[in-house]
């Protein structure tokens, strides 16, 4: 049974999706949900993972039960769905009550194979009684992450699934799925979701496709960089993350009297303005998108082709999710990051002020707070390693790393490598001798000898480490200077970089102090060393070019599309599908994808059947669309054919 079934998802992955084979982790997650297991399927954002339950839904009798976070995207996801012939639906507030007992009616009646919903949902005893009703072949978790209080987007509303699941009077299999979960977080989703014996698999967390690159900048040279970028690539889509409204509102501006067409997206604005913006996005009308992190979850937008940070986001989860939204469709994508010391303060704010929720104990809103600041340290060590970037995110989830990838801009070798030995050295041993009892601030203020009024005040002039890093200081037991007069501002990254690392934790409150972390012993063994990162200032701001790539001026390596047939067929057919997409009401990227585009400048098909070869073309989008491509593409090759062939003119005879 399980052999033929598999048979008939791999033909709907053909006739529904356009794919021969499915992806890695695909095929093994929907054979153990058609077998009927439990599956926790982490996959990175781009890699297929909705696969493992819509083809199951398809498959199996019955209706599948989908739990989406935000009720804003899963009108898109319908709406994909529809466009591959799935019968799909979404049950959430953006419908009257008439229109929800319409699709409850519908949905009994066996109309839809998928049913959106969200977790609030599951609550409402009008949806109880038709879960009750209705043949539930299985029950879908996305971004099932959000179960677990050691993720970065912990939403209460997730605990109760688990329960929803058990009120069942037939239990389905259920599939969980999420793009970014260490082993504590997958632990949680098991325990709380009540996930029985299941199968668990983890594909792997790395996006060969994205480019990594974080830039420390003055925040009035952040708006700036920015700019340079987006205008180096007219055309693309992207989407610029900023941490507050206010600074979404700046950038959006700026944007926009520059002439770029960008939309913005925050929780200040009304819920219509918020949706026609995102509409206006996916439909590529404004192909720019300057938000806050209320944004994106889920997007399904294949082809973004860049995500900025305006802000350090405050986890390297939270930070992996969003940079993902780029080249969802396996096109090149960018991931830059732009970063300044006041953002690690503005994180730590957050923290602090944010984690409250009346639905948790006291103890348990402390444990959240303590996860999220050793999320931030974790987030303020990628800004400052010198190591490969993807190495170190493939290390924070737990995946070994295979050397440099030379797909970054630390592997590109514009940052050097400082060595802050001895000035870490220094650091531990003045904190030691503070007891922990003192900030950031005072910690520099000794270190520097400095006699500020809070350092007397103190009485801290007489600490056996004042001064250590000012001039004259002591010499080393070798006899070498410890260090000439090291400026403030390096001796506050090298605490930040020491709290990343687990040597040192700066704590919570209004008054946060420096004492010692897990690994503070580790500092004081010989072969200890730290280096940091520094990008010298001239290679931050002279733009130049690089043999067939652009330095755009900020580090940022932009590629220069070269005029060939492949980017002129390219082009042609991304206007066309812009105008199928406008007459039909839909993403331009729900028609095809980016890569679907390129392989068919490739593949250059000339019949229906040649057509069905191009990867991410069914049956279903070969009906509605294929005829207007083909005789695009055949347009072109005989615009091509004929400038090649020389006229009678062209020969003296």
């Amino acid at each position: 049974m399980t052999l033929a079934t598999m048979d008939e998802a791999t033909r709907v992955l053909a006739a529904a999706f356009g794919y021969e084979s499915f992806r890695p982790g695909q095929e093994e997650l929907v054979r153990a949900v058609l077998q009927g297991r439990d599956v926790l399927g982490v996959m990175p954002t781009g890699a297929g993972k909705s696969l493992a339950y819509q083809i199951p839904a398809i498959v199996l009798p019955g209706l599948a039960i989908v739990i989406s976070p935000l009720v804003s995207l899963m009108g898109d996801q319908v709406r994909s769905l529809r466009e591959n012939g799935v019968r799909a639906a979404f049950l959430n507030s953006t419908l009257s009550a008439s229109e929800q007992g319409a699709v409850i009616r519908e949905a009994l009646d066996g109309a839809y194979d998928i049913l959106y919903v969200a977790p609030e949902r599951l609550a409402d005893p009008r949806f109880m009684e038709f879960a009750a009703q209705a043949r539930i072949s299985l029950v879908a978790v996305d971004e099932a992450h959000c179960v677990s209080q050691w993720g970065q987007d912990f939403r209460p509303s997730y605990l109760a699934i688990g329960q929803f699941i058990d009120s069942l009077a037939v239990r389905p299999p259920v599939c969980a799925l999420t793009a970014t979960a260490t082993g504590r977080v997958r632990a949680d989703i098991v325990r709380l979701l009540g996930l029985w014996d299941p199968f668990e698999l983890v594909t792997g967390f790395d996006r060969p496709n994205l480019r990594f690159d974080v830039k420390r900048l003055a925040p009035k040279d952040k708006l700036a960089h920015i700019m340079s970028y987006v205008r180096e690539h007219p055309g693309d889509s992207g989407i610029v993350y900023c941490s507050t409204r206010k600074d979404v509102e700046k950038v959006h501006e700026a944007l926009r009297e520059a002439g770029i067409s960008a939309t913005r997206y925050h929780a200040g604005l009304s819920k219509d303005e918020r949706l026609a913006n995102q509409e206006a996005f996916i439909l590529d009308n404004a192909p720019v998108m300057v938000a806050t992190n209320a944004f994106g979850m889920g997007i399904d937008k294949s082809n973004v082709r860049f995500v900025i940070h305006h802000n350090l986001p405050g986890s390297m989860e939270a930070y992996y999710q969003e940079a993902g939204r780029a080249g969802r469709d396996g096109e090149p994508g960018e991931c830059l990051l732009l970063w300044s010391d006041g953002d690690i303060s503005t994180c730590r704010y957050f923290i602090e002020a944010e984690v409250k929720n009346d639905e948790l104990a006291p103890e348990e809103v402390e444990v959240v707070r303590a996860s999220r600041r050793r999320m931030l340290e974790a987030m303020v060590g990628y800004c400052y390693t010198t190591e490969c970037l993807r190495g170190y995110i493939l290390r924070y989830f737990g995946e070994a790393a295979r050397g440099a990838c030379g797909n970054c801009g630390n592997c590109s070798g514009e940052a050097k490598a400082v060595d802050v030995t001895n000035e870490a050295r220094a650091v531990m041993r003045c904190v030691h001798q503070l007891r922990g009892r003192f900030g950031k601030g005072v910690v520099v203020d000794v270190l520097r000898g400095a006699h500020t009024a809070r350092v007397e005040q103190l009485g801290l002039g007489s600490c056996g480490f004042f001064g250590a890093l000012a001039e004259g200081a002591p010499r080393r037991s070798d006899g070498k200077p410890l260090s000439a007069t090291v400026p403030a501002g390096r001796i506050r990254e090298v605490v930040e970089l020491l709290a990343a690392g687990g040597y040192l934790v700066v704590s919570e409150g209004k008054y946060p102090t420096v004492g010692f972390g897990p690994r503070f012993r580790e500092a004081a063994e010989p072969g200890f060393s730290l280096l940091m990162k520094e990008v010298p200032a001239k290679a931050a701001r002279k733009g130049r070019r690089r043999g067939s790539t652009i330095d755009a001026g900020d580090g940022l390596e932009a590629p220069v599309h070269e005029r060939s047939e492949d980017e002129e067929l390219f082009q042609r057919l991304r206007a066309l599908r812009r105008s199928i997409a406008e007459v039909n009401e839909v993403p331009p990227y729900v028609v095809f994808s980016d890569a679907t585009l390129r392989d068919m400048c490739l593949l250059r098909p000339a019949s229906r059947e040649a057509f069905l070869e191009v990867s991410g073309v069914g049956a279903v989008k070969l009906d509605r669309y294929g005829e207007a491509f083909l005789k695009e593409i055949a347009s072109f090759e005989d615009e091509k054919a004929n400038d090649a062939t020389p006229s009678s003119s062209s020969f003296d005879v």
